[in-house]
């Protein structure tokens, strides 16, 4: 049975940090958001300017990540898709199989409704 090498493992691995830290600094983005909303309603000037800044940055950064994020998630599909390619060519009747099984389950579960 296919079993992920020690790269994908790895791979997923260093995939899931990143998500914390976008979740992290999307959260912030939105904290400096608020922040910039209750000050424009009392406040107008330079602290208005620095937090629109701050914010500015925040944001800057949370695309940057995100965007690496992404980049990260497409090659991570594309090695799992070759390495599916290369486990159904070894075991073309293994993969069959599963494929068979797997549509079984789904026409009980899809009949049951």
């Amino acid at each position: 049975m296919f079993t992920p090498s020690t790269r994908e493992s790895t791979m997923t691995d260093h995939v899931s940090p990143s998500k914390d830290k976008l979740v992290a600094d999307l959260r912030l983005v939105v904290a400096d958001a608020e922040e910039l909303l209750a000050a424009t309603a009392h406040q107008t000037g330079d602290a208005l300017a620095a937090l629109r800044e701050r914010a500015q940055e925040n944001l800057r950064n949370a695309r940057h990540k995100l965007v690496g994020l992404e980049d990260d998630v497409r090659i991570k599909a594309r090695e799992a898709c070759h390495a599916t390619n290369h486990y159904v060519h070894e075991h073309p009747w293994t993969a069959i199989g599963v494929a068979a099984g797997v549509g079984l389950l789904v026409g009980m579960l899809i009949s049951r409704r």
